[in-house]
């Protein structure tokens, strides 16, 4: 029997089951798919909140840990697994915000190093940029990460982990009881054992509860990316201007979104958003016009009352817990809401207060 059992491979799955297994537990991690190839491999990896002032302190708590834990990750899973997640510190430039007085009070509240520049140095840093903005914020620091190469090295060093198990293209089709204790699931592959369940199938995750007569508060946002090839010095930051972005990767790779539609669990890529995106990409960077987009493709992110995720334990459902609900702050927000359900789950001191995250008050029945 295994100690516990994480269901959803994402990174949320992928993070909680590692740091799990570092704790001593014998881990069983299950996926409908392919591990990573949702929300996970299709965002954008920016460390950051896209606005970070605009959310609340609980997601703050959250992405502020996580940014400052990002780099070592990358480096332990490099040496671990040979796999580099490729953590780039590039900075964040926002454009012609109309909150920037409430953003600049934020980051004057939180002690974070985000201010107002001279929009004519930024035009010398960024000659690519479209003419004709006037303002601009900077966060130097702000890294994005590569995130199908950070679902890879998760992966590589969970199957290097010996009390790790990896169940791929494993459906849950329901849960195992023990009176109200949850302690198991029943897979297409058989009935799988634990003393712990932990939902962690991100736009999915409300399906599985409501086997359980549970509603649980999360829906599928479609968003949808697209990826140029350019020089690798062609964009040396992060851009973010009238709420579509620019990231560039480390080999010059430039990838722009994102939309927001809710179209339930429809995630096909369309002509309107493609056509929407390489005009918000040329009216930020107009050489594009002449780049070749070598990718378009759409991902469901995990829609929550807030962008507030739900972790911990599943009232009147003993043996079960909850790590979902990310909305677009998943890679953000990973490995802080990872370390609090582990703290949680062993009884240890959690790294942030627990409450605002707790599923206890926030779910309802069906």
């Amino acid at each position: 029997m295994s100690n516990v059992i994480v269901v959803g491979a994402g990174v949320i799955g992928l993070f909680s089951s590692y740091q799990l297994a570092l704790a001593g537990r014998d881990v069983s991690l299950l996926d409908i798919g392919s591990v990573g190839k949702e929300a996970s491999w299709a965002g954008g990896g920016i460390v950051s909140p896209l606005y970070p002032w605009r959310y609340s302190p609980a997601v703050t708590a959250l992405a502020h840990w996580s940014q400052d834990f990002y780099p070592a990750l990358a480096q332990q899973l490099l040496a671990d697994t040979g796999i580099d997640p490729e953590v780039h510190a590039t900075g964040l430039y926002w454009f012609d915000l109309e909150d920037q007085a409430e953003a600049l009070a934020w980051a004057a509240r939180e002690g974070r190093p985000l201010a107002e520049v001279d929009i004519v140095e930024v035009y010398k840093a960024l000659p690519m940029l479209a003419p004709g903005f006037k303002r601009a914020l900077q966060m130097p620091g702000v890294a994005n990460v590569r995130n199908p190469r950070l679902v890879r090295a998760l992966r590589q060093a969970l199957l290097q982990m010996p009390n790790v198990t990896l169940h791929e293209h494993c459906p849950v089709t329901g849960f195992v009881r023990d009176g109200a204790r949850i302690c198991g699931v029943q897979t297409a592959q058989g009935e799988l054992l634990a003393d712990q369940v932990v939902v962690a199938a991100g736009a999915w995750s409300a399906r599985l509860l409501n086997m359980l007569g549970v509603e649980l508060p999360v829906e599928p946002v479609k968003g949808q990316m697209i990826l140029y090839k350019c020089a690798e010095d062609f964009l040396p930051s992060m851009l973010l201007a009238k709420r579509r972005y620019a990231i560039p990767r480390r080999d010059g790779h430039i990838l722009v979104g994102s939309t927001l539609e809710f179209e339930g669990f429809d995630k096909a890529p369309t002509d309107t958003a493609l056509a929407s995106l390489k005009a918000s990409a040329e009216a930020l960077l107009p050489a594009l016009a002449d780049a070749e987009v070598v990718g378009h493709w759409a991902g469901l992110r995990p829609g929550s009352p807030e962008g507030i995720p739900f972790i911990g334990p599943v009232p009147g459902h003993e043996g079960l817990w909850l790590n979902c609900g990310h909305y677009r702050n998943g890679l953000v927000m990973a490995p802080a809401s990872c370390q609090l359900l582990v703290d949680l789950m062993l009884g240890r001191e959690p790294i942030v207060d627990p409450a605002p995250y707790a599923p206890s008050g926030r779910l309802g029945a069906i």
